[in-house]
This record gives structure tokens, sequence and C-alpha cells, in this order.
């Protein structure tokens, strides 16, 4: 344990500056470290941010692109040269058209010019593999789609150029070699200090990402493996310690400009809290994410001692403005002061960087024709938003163009199609978007933005037992089914998977795992399924290799692949016109 922490352990817990300047007359630099997580690729601006939770529409505050990010990024670099940009995960996958149709190499090189300096991986940087991670990291074309290496269009180097910043992976070992995906931590040094920067992901990844994503891949105890790289980095002279991690909790507050740094609840019960409670004392600063929230928090370390922890929303919206003061004799940090500051487009002390909005708009060019494409409409919104059930119009929308996509002979035979609502990444909504193609229409980007994995439909045989421990594997506590090494506590909350017209259910947690839902309920086309029957079955490839821990999917037989499960839903808007709303009448749960 390092004794002046002990000495600063107030200083370090109120989080100012001010108070360590006030305990003693040590020689100390002060060092920025602008921070953000969950970017996703997100380009553009994603719309505008609540002033406070209750603030009217026309109070809100437009925000983000990464144009107007490099803008404050350059802005706190001017307040101090000793700077280092920094990511904690998911800085790629699950991106708009404009970046995921180019493979993501749009945000790499706006990345590059923005100055980022280290990313901790994220669950959704594996999306398409570690092969395709390690080329965002080394450059180079993708091997089979045209559309990558478009340097010569929008003014970029060709072949694609990769990250100028480092990837990091210290928990993310690749079981053939024994040896980390990426390197585990970075040194730099800064206004003087070697500074330490370790870098990871979720253990849980394997749970969340498609299996062939993760293939060959270990993820090690997030704790366990900073603290044991402590005596590597202190061996090499550094004493100040940053995480970068891909993790995060919640905090009981509707997100906004006024909220994003508070730490309501303390992050009580969330992953990221236990992991900093585990924490070897040399630890000086937690940067998480992966949550989608802003919080600024004090949370103890093994030691008892408060260190701050920290989130920056998603997409752009939000950076995290944070000065760390280090006594430059020792290079130990004897002070952390961390702020939250919104994004807005609307600051005039801020200058967006052109040369990034310039890349930006090229891309966009590349892209419009295809974004623009009138693929159908809607009669109205069709939502996520979920019933007591679980059950989403949109949910049922895409379920059911799932089964019409495979239920003819030769295309898989399908009676049922189940969807898992975390591939449903955003609502239709009614309003004529940008590309003035007028309300109601959906656009292929529309589209895109509600299915961005580029998953595939994949039709398997299960008999009516497996269907029954497939819609228990929905609920926490559930493990019946499950591989060798698979979380022992099932998912970590309820993942109500969302069906096809014809097949319906009831559920009702009843306190005992695996004993949820009535399996005299299960119907399809108004039959109680047989349990020793043979069943035709549509999801995605994703769950089909056991994505999300419905593992009694892999058990299917006679497996068939299918469309893009973007082009299943192109082609429901194309058979039924105008679409409406799901019923949300599928999946039932008893009145109270």
């Amino acid at each position: 344990m390092k004794l002046n922490k002990l000495a600063m352990g107030i200083a370090l817990g109120l989080g100012t500056l001010g108070a360590a300047h006030a305990v003693t007359n040590i020689p100390t630099t002060t060092i920025k470290i602008v921070a953000f997580n969950d970017f996703h690729g997100q380009l553009e601006s994603p719309g505008t941010f609540r002033q406070t939770p209750s603030s009217a529409a026309s109070t809100n505050i437009p925000v983000g692109g990464v144009d107007w990010m490099a803008g404050y990024v350059e802005n706190l670099k001017s307040q101090n040269p000793s700077t280092v940009v920094v990511s904690a995960g998911d800085i790629i996958g699950a991106t708009p058209l404009v970046s995921a149709l180019f493979h993501d190499e749009p945000t790499i090189e706006t990345m590059n010019r923005l100055g980022l300096e280290f990313n901790a991986v994220g669950n959704h940087e594996f999306d398409e593999g570690k092969d395709e991670l390690k080329r965002m990291q080394n450059g180079g074309c993708h091997p089979t789609d045209p559309n990558s290496c478009q340097g010569a269009s929008v003014g970029t180097p060709v072949p694609f150029e990769g990250a100028d910043f480092k990837f990091l992976a210290a928990n993310v070992v690749e079981t053939a070699t024994g040896k980390t995906l990426f390197p585990q931590y970075a040194i730099k040094v800064i206004g003087g200090v070697r500074v330490g920067f370790i870098g990871m992901t979720l253990k849980e990844t394997p749970t969340i990402v498609t299996p062939t994503g993760v293939a060959g891949l270990e993820f090690k105890d997030e704790a366990a493996t900073v603290n044991a790289l402590i005596p590597k980095l202190r061996a090499r002279g550094v004493e100040a310690v940053v995480v970068l991690i891909h993790q995060g909790g919640t905090i009981p507050v509707t997100q906004s400009a006024s909220t994003i740094n508070n730490c309501d609840g303390g992050l009580s019960g969330s992953p990221i809290k236990s992991i900093v409670n585990q924490l070897d004392d040399e630890v000086d600063l937690v940067i998480s994410g992966h949550t989608h929230q802003a919080y600024n928090c004090q949370i103890a370390n093994k030691a008892g001692r408060l260190i701050s922890v920290t989130s920056a929303n998603s997409q752009g919206r939000v950076l995290t403005d944070i000065d760390v003061a280090i006594n430059t004799a020792n290079g130990e940090v004897s002070s952390v002061s961390a702020e939250n500051i919104v994004v807005d487009r609307g600051n005039t002390a801020i200058t967006p960087n052109a040369a990034i909005k310039t890349i930006v708009d090229n891309y966009k060019a590349l892209s419009t024709p295809i974004a623009n494409r009138v693929i159908g409409s809607i009669s109205v919104a069709i939502t996520r938003t979920a019933t007591s059930a679980g059950e989403s119009a949109l949910g049922d929308v895409i379920a059911d163009a799932q089964l019409l996509a495979t239920q003819n002979v030769g295309f898989g035979e399908a009676v049922v199609s189940f969807m898992n609502p975390g591939g449903i990444r955003a609502d239709l909504t009614f309003p004529s978007s940008t590309a003035a193609e007028g309300d109601g229409k959906v656009t292929y980007a529309e589209a895109f933005t509600v299915q961005p994995f580029g998953n595939t439909l994949v039709t398997l045989t299960l008999t009516g037992a497996q269907i029954h421990t497939l819609l228990e594997q929905q609920f926490t506590g559930c493990t019946v089914g499950y591989p060798a090494g698979a979380p022992a506590a099932g998912q970590a909350s309820n993942r109500i998977l969302q069906v096809s017209n014809g097949f319906s259910y009831q559920w009702k947690e009843k306190g005992t795992p695996c004993d949820n839902v009535n399996p005299a309920s299960i119907t399809i086309n108004g039959v109680v399924v047989d349990p020793a029957a043979s069943y035709r079955v549509t999801v995605n490839n994703f769950m089909a290799d056991g994505g999300d821990q419905y593992y009694v999917l892999t058990q299917g037989t006679n497996r068939l692949g299918g469309a893009l499960d973007l082009d299943a839903l192109e082609n429901y808007f194309t058979v039924n016109g105008t679409v409406t709303p799901g019923p949300q009448d599928r999946i039932r749960v008893p009145e109270q």
C-alpha cells in the first residue's frame, strides 16, 4: 500500500485538487485524461440530450458528432498539454450504416484524427471476430467486401490505415497460444511521469457475442487480471495506474445534462462496483462503460480507499474531463478530479474539426443512395416498448418477418420464429427522417438501425421439450442444458424472446428456477406443443450458436441457413405493404 495514498485518502474521496494541495507543498504535475465509451460508430449527431430529467423537448441539447467530439478534445488539450485521450470500449460494432457499410473503417479513421490513444476492447469489438478486430488495429482491406478501403473517395489512405491508437485486452487470451489478443497495458510518459493504462472487457463477453466471434478466446476475471499486473507495472516504474474497463453499472435516474455527474445509489449491486471493491490499492482511477450510463462516483477499493469511477453515457453525447495530480518526486497520484461534460453542438466556444467532418460527409455521400432507399411504410410508430410479459410491437413484426422468410418448403418449413430482444436496437418512428422520404415511409437506413448486426437466419429442429427449455432459459436462475463453463447463475436478468404469429405461451416467475413457463400453455396455431414431437424453429445465427445464453438452440438438428435478417424484414414490407404494429398478445402473464 502506498503511504502517501493513505495520507491523501480524504482528498481523493472528495475528488478535488484543492484538498490535496492544502495538505502539502510536494511538487506536483497535473495531467488531463479525456475519456469516453460506447461510441458505436456514431459519426454524426445521435440527436438531442435532455437538459434535466423532466425538461421539455424544446430545451433539449443537440449533441455529439465525431467532429464536435474532436473540437471538445482540442479545447481540453489547449488547457493542458499533458493530455491523453482514452476509450472504455465499443467504439465499433452496432454502428450506423455510414460506418457499418464500410466495416467501421470510417470510425477508426476519424478516431485517429480525433487523437484517441488507447481503447479497451468492448464486447461489440468482437462482433465480426478476432481476425477482423486485428484488421481494425493493423489495417488492410477487408478480404471479401468491395465496400472496404474507400480512402480514394473520402480522403484517407489506401489501403485502410488501421488504428493509430492501441487496442488493450488484458483479460482476453487466445487459447491456442496462451497470449493476450492485444497488449494488456500501455505505459505513457505524461507530464514527466509514467502512467500505466490497463484495458479489458467484461468477462461475460462470450454470453453476449456471437460464439463464432469469440471462438478460440478466453475471457478472464477482471479484478484478478488487474491485480496480477500491478507488480509488473511497478517493476517498470509506474506508480499511477488507470483501468479502462468495458463493464459498468447504472444509477436510478433519467439520463440528462443535469444528472451526468450523479452517483445515486453508489452503483449498488452493479458489476463495476463489485470489481472495484476487489482492486489493488495501487489503482488510482477506473474509467468504465458498457451500460451506456453517465456517472461520476467514488467507490471503495480492496483496501477501503475511495477511488474515482466514471462513465460517459454513449454515442459521443458526453466526455469525461479528468485531472490527475501526480507527485513528480515519486510518480504517485495525490488527487483525482473528474467531470462529465455534454458535447453540446451549440457551444460557441468549441470549433468542430473540419477535416473530420469532410471525411464523414464523404462517407455519407457514398452510403446515401443505399441509406435513403424506401423499403416500405408503417401506419404508426412501431416500438420496442414491452408489455409486462416482455413482448413488444416491433419484436412481433421482426419475428413475423423471419417466419415469413423461412416457412415455405425449401426455405426451412418453420412453424415459429424467436428473436432476441437485444438484437433490436431502435424503434421505427413515423415522422420522416432527414432523408425527406415522407412520414410513415421506412428507409433502408432506418431498418438497418433497428437490426444492424448483419445476422443470418437459421432454421433448425427442436423437440417440444426443447422449446420449453428455451423458454425457461429466458429467466434468471435456470441453467438446465447449460454447457460446462457457462455462468452458474444463468441469465443476469430476464431476456424475453419475441415470438412470431401463431405461437403463444404463459409465464409467471415462481421463485423456482426452470419452472416459470406453464408447458400446457405453449401452443402453435392453437395446438398444445407435444414434448416428444419435432418442430422447425427459426432464429438468427447469433442465437443458434448459443448467444444470449439460449444454449438449448445449439442442440437443434437439421440446420438450414437462410437470408440476412435485414433482408427478411425488407421482404416483409414488400409483401405486406403498410405494416402495422404487432398485437403484443402472444406472451401472457396471469393477472395479479
